[in-house]
């Protein structure tokens, strides 16, 4: 292997390292900071639904500065547009009111973009929504949805929904296209 792609393997693995344990601190202050919001995914993706776009997946996470944010992705053109074709974006902002003001992001890097193109070419494939994902959950997993997102995971198609409760967190995996719960996994 010529040392400039080694190189950049001992990068990207490095990246990844840092960046999960990043993740799993966060992750713990995150779900400490979900009571402060006053919205659920529901309602953000219900207000991304609302001017004609369709979520493709969406979480709580921190912004840049800190602060709780309520981040849904979209295809403002609807699913059965092409990612080449439509355009993609995230609306992001405080769920800390009553009234969601989110900011709204066209999508030009290619990180998310190829991101979301995948989320949407998943969920074009299927006739449940985000929503009905998040209803399943629930009915199995007490606590708070705050992410969700379509994946593909061991070559099947899946919604991967994260809840969290008493501090900790259960990952659900479900089927994308029957919607039949594949794995319940204690995070």
């Amino acid at each position: 292997m010529p040392r400039r792609h080694i190189q950049k393997l001992i990068l990207i693995c490095s990246l990844a390292l840092g960046l999960n344990s990043v993740h799993a601190a966060s992750q713990a202050d995150l779900v400490a900071a979900l009571p402060n919001s006053k919205l659920t995914l529901e309602d953000g993706i219900r207000q991304a639904a609302s001017d004609g776009g369709v979520a493709i997946s969406a979480k709580f996470e921190f912004d840049d500065a800190g602060k709780l944010s309520l981040s849904v992705y979209s295809a403002k053109k609807g699913l059965s547009v092409p990612a080449t074709e439509n355009v993609l974006e995230e609306l992001a902002g405080s769920p800390e009111q009553s009234a969601w003001k989110p900011e709204v992001e066209v999508f030009k890097d290619a990180p998310h973009i190829a991101r979301s193109s995948e989320q949407l070419a998943l969920l074009s494939r299927t006739r449940l929504t985000l929503v009905d994902f998040i209803g399943k959950a629930q009915a199995v997993q007490p606590g708070t949805v705050f992410s969700i997102s379509p994946n593909v995971n061991q070559h099947k198609s899946v919604a991967v929904v994260l809840v969290a409760n008493g501090g900790k967190v259960v990952e659900l995996t479900y089927n994308l296209m029957d919607g039949k719960l594949l794995k319940t996994n204690p995070l």
